[in-house]
C-alpha cells in the first residue's frame, strides 16, 4: 500500500485499466473532442496555440471511492473557484467509462506547470489525472507507487 491512498495493489492496477480504458473528452461550445492516453491532441493545440500544455483533473470521487451527487458537485464548484482564483484559463471535460456506467465531470487546466497541477490534484483527492505538454502524447499521471511487477504502463507517470 502506498501512504497517500490506501489501496492494495490488486484495486489499483484494477483502477489503473478502468482510466487507461477510460473515454476523456473536452468541450468546445457545443461540441466534444476526444482525448486518448498515448496520443497527441492536435485540436487543442490548434484551437489553443498559445498554452504551454494540458491537465485533465476532477474533484469527483477523491481516492476513486463513490461519493453522493451533492458531495461531488460541492468539490467540483470548490476546484472551478479555486482554477478561477488562481487565473488559470479551463474549460468543461469529462471522464467515463467506454460502456457510460459512471462519468466525472473535470475541467482541462491550460498551462499549468506539473508539480501545481499534481499538488492541486492530490488537494482534490485525486488518485489519476492527465497531463501532457503541448505537441506531446497524453500521459496519465497516478499518484501512488507503482505495483510491482506491473508492466505495460509505458503512458503512466508513478508520483508518490
Amino acid at each position: 500500500m502506498n501512504n497517500q491512498h490506501p489501496i492494495d495493489d490488486t484495486r489499483l492496477i484494477a483502477l489503473l485499466h478502468a482510466y487507461l480504458d477510460a473515454r476523456y473528452r473536452w468541450q468546445h461550445r457545443d461540441d466534444w473532442h476526444d482525448i486518448v492516453i498515448g496520443l497527441p491532441t492536435p485540436g487543442l493545440d490548434l484551437r489553443y496555440p498559445d498554452a504551454a500544455g494540458y491537465g485533465l483533473v476532477s474533484a469527483w470521487n477523491p481516492k476513486s471511492v463513490p461519493r453522493s451527487p451533492t458531495e461531488n458537485r460541492r468539490s467540483d464548484k470548490a476546484l472551478e473557484a479555486e482554477l478561477s482564483a488562481l487565473g488559470l484559463p479551463h474549460m468543461p471535460a469529462f471522464a467515463s467509462a467506454t460502456d457510460r456506467s459512471w462519468r466525472e465531470p473535470s475541467w482541462i487546466v491550460f498551462g499549468m506547470e506539473a508539480d501545481a497541477f499534481d499538488a492541486l490534484a492530490q488537494r482534490y483527492g485525486q488518485l489519476g489525472t492527465l497531463w501532457w505538454p503541448r505537441e506531446t502524447s497524453v500521459r496519465l499521471r497516478m499518484y501512488a507507487t507503482r505495483p510491482a511487477g506491473l508492466e505495460g504502463d509505458q503512458h503512466v507517470d508513478w508520483l508518490r
